[in-house]
């Protein structure tokens, strides 16, 4: 993927801040009075404008990691990492409620969207050092890192590897891995199914279906291309991040201790995949972080409740300083 001029990267930067500025009143106009059938909040960044935004580059370890960047260019750094089998579009509903005074870095993980799918290697560590690397080529010395599901367990992997490099930490439905002894409930078994698809993926079965299901309506444009780009993700990739990436997740809590930077967590009170198990044993790795649980939402909190989730994270952040 060839490089982009960065007059996009203006635009896109440009119309995030409008959006901002507006965002609170519109997101209280479209939501639903209590007890009603709520609707899903419209999008306030145009998909196609943000899929040309996306460029890439090639990382030493052969890599080539792709990634979108809007905001300010001198901002204070913001590298966020989505989930398994997701891309860098999963901010999108989040982006116009975040400050524009920031230098916001979406990445596509390898193996994911448009960066590169090797053949191997897939572990938390291998995507950690790719963002230490995508860094290094953006000349960036230290930056605030936000996390989602296995991107919350990479962005653990990193702080804890390069705290130097590691301002705040963003863990987004996250774990800690198993306490001792616990054997923690899933409310569905989606392992046991990655296993037995077979390819081409089917954007529209109703494996898929199910796993981009959320408890709030979310922009069902958004969803179909989430589908759509991760049923184009090789299967032996799924199976070897699966394998690689997310078995074995019992070294998360003891290495937590090296994750000293100031950290907050964020659940959605239904979470399917991250239920009160895990999130006790982060809780209890990461005894000094702050926490939050949003009551009625899912996995994916920052695409039903943008405007809130968006609110907790600047309030953690702090805001930019003035330049």
């Amino acid at each position: 993927m060839s490089y982009r001029t960065p007059g996009h990267h203006a635009l896109l930067a440009l119309g995030l801040a409008a959006c901002a500025l507006g965002a609170c009143a519109a997101h209280q106009a479209m939501a639903a009075p209590s007890g009603s059938a709520r609707q899903p909040a419209a999008l306030k960044i145009d998909l196609d404008t943000f899929e040309g935004l996306k460029r890439s580059v090639a990382l030493p370890d052969g890599v080539r990691l792709a990634y979108v960047e809007v905001g300010d260019p001198k901002g204070p750094p913001v590298v966020l990492i989505h989930g398994y089998t997701d891309n860098a579009r999963d901010w999108v509903p989040l982006l116009p409620y975040l400050s524009a005074k920031r230098r916001l870095i979406l990445v596509d993980l390898r193996g994911h969207g448009a960066s590169s799918k090797p053949e191997c290697c897939y572990t938390r560590y291998d995507f950690a050092y790719d963002i230490k690397l995508l860094l290094d080529a953006l000349g960036i010395a230290r930056a605030d890192i936000i996390g989602h599901s296995l991107g919350s367990m990479i962005a653990q992997v990193f702080a804890e590897s390069w705290p130097e490099r590691t301002a705040h930490v963003v863990l987004i439905s996250s774990t800690g891995g198993p306490l001792p002894g616990s054997k923690p409930h899933r409310e569905f078994d989606f392992a046991a199914q990655i296993r037995k698809l077979k390819e081409p993926l089917d954007p529209d079965s109703p494996f898929m279906v199910a796993w981009w299901d959320s408890p709030t309506p979310v922009d069902p444009d958004f969803i179909r291309r989430q589908r759509r780009d991760s049923a184009r993700i090789p299967l032996r990739v799924w199976l070897a991040i699966l394998d690689q990436g997310l078995s074995d997740t019992a070294d998360l809590q003891r290495t937590l201790p090296a994750l000293t930077a100031p950290t907050l967590l964020i659940w959605g009170s239904k979470d399917p995949i991250m239920g009160p198990e895990d999130r006790a044993s982060l809780r209890q790795g990461l005894p000094r972080a702050s926490v939050k649980i949003l009551p009625g939402l899912g996995h994916n909190p920052f695409w039903e409740d943008p405007r809130r989730c968006a609110a907790l994270i600047e309030g953690f952040l702090g805001a930019p300083a003035a330049r």
